[in-house]
């Protein structure tokens, strides 16, 4: 990947940059949450695909994007609990 100027961005600089691109020691749990939490961001975010939600649903468009902002507290449930006796 380059910048606008031709320069490269090392993947060091990328992750610095982006959060959700994670790091060597992100859990399945943490990537999952920063994909679900990207997703719902896009579609509130694109009024037109927030309006299609809306209309699929037969709900107004102010309550499904509540719905989806409360989803992004917690999109894939309560963190799983760190087993620190693996490979003991």
């Amino acid at each position: 990947m380059s910048t606008a100027g031709g320069a490269a961005i090392s993947t060091e600089q990328l992750k610095a940059r982006y959060i959700g691109t994670g790091h060597a020691d992100i859990s399945k749990y943490e990537w999952a949450t920063n994909q679900h939490r990207d997703t719902l961001s896009s579609h509130i975010g694109h009024y037109d695909q927030l309006s299609y939600y809306a209309v699929a649903q037969n709900e107004s468009i102010g309550r499904v994007r509540m719905q989806m902002l409360e989803k992004m507290f917690r999109p894939c449930g309560p963190q799983p609990k760190k087993d620190n006796n693996i490979g003991a």
